[in-house]
């Protein structure tokens, strides 16, 4: 049986699990019902995650119901598996809920509802990418601690098999090279032309990786684009992306009470 709805998300009183699958197929914007471009996780090992507890022996547990449970990483069943593992290495766990979307605020009355499951915890174990244990730490003074390691935003190409897509460097450059980023393409992010190392297609930093600059050429090619490649690019601006401290960014907001009309 499933656990009560605890504050608009579902609440797993200890002891109590949920059968079935954990994948998530309320997505957005897909015919069949499923999330195509997500934030990549993959779950810590339980070594590294005993070590960040530290003297912390009553823990709550915080899941997140969009990307890491389409990632099969932070998913009501991997919040499940994580108690077990948890209580047999002597920690116990106190409450457990998995947040619809943990990286978006809850409202009020919500977040009140979850500092109120945090009672008598040490410390919060969030199965979430790095944004929702981020939003997490926002509603409590307890220490907030990723299980999760965020590795990317990308995409599943088929079931279970997930392909990054964007490293979020602060410059788009798709439209320079034909929609293929030769940051996540590239294994050398090479910006004009290939290393000359690469074999039949494939990149020599791993042979199972189609050479970024063999997808970039095919594509120019396919679209008459392949003089554009004795352009010459500069190079790339790495003071727009991981430099400078936390990225800011404001957008106009329109009144209270104001909306657009629709034409």
């Amino acid at each position: 049986m499933p656990g009560k709805f605890f504050g608009g998300f579902p609440h797993l009183p200890r002891g109590r699990g949920l059968p079935g699958s954990s994948r998530c197929r309320a997505g957005q914007g897909d015919q069949d019902g499923g999330l195509r471009m997500k934030s990549i996780t993959r779950q810590k090992g339980l070594e590294e995650i005993i070590s960040l507890l530290g003297k912390a022996r009553k823990v709550t547990l915080v899941g997140c119901g969009t990307c890491p449970t389409m990632a099969e990483t932070g998913g009501l069943r991997q919040v499940e598996q994580m108690a077990g593992a948890l209580e047999e290495r002597e920690v116990t766990v106190a409450s457990r809920t998995v947040i619809p979307v943990a990286c978006e605020p809850l409202p009020g009355e919500a977040r009140e509802s979850f500092r109120s499951l945090l009672e008598g915890a040490q410390a919060v174990l969030v199965l979430s990418c790095s944004l929702g244990v981020r939003m997490v730490s926002d509603y409590t003074e307890l220490p907030v601690l990723p299980a999760l390691d965020t590795l990317f935003i990308g995409r599943e190409a088929e079931p279970g098999f997930f392909v990054e897509e964007c490293a979020q460097c602060g410059e788009c450059l798709l439209g320079d090279y034909a929609g293929i980023c030769p940051i996540v393409h590239c294994a050398k992010n090479l910006f004009n032309g290939p290393c000359g190392g690469s074999v039949g297609g494939k990149c020599e930093v791993d042979p199972n990786l189609p050479c970024g600059w063999q997808l970039i050429y095919d594509r120019m090619k396919s679209l008459g684009r392949l003089e554009e490649l004795s352009i010459i690019r500069p190079c790339k601006d790495w003071s727009k992306s991981l430099s400078g401290g936390a990225r800011r960014m404001r957008v106009p907001v329109p009144p209270p009470g104001i909306q657009n009309e629709e034409k």
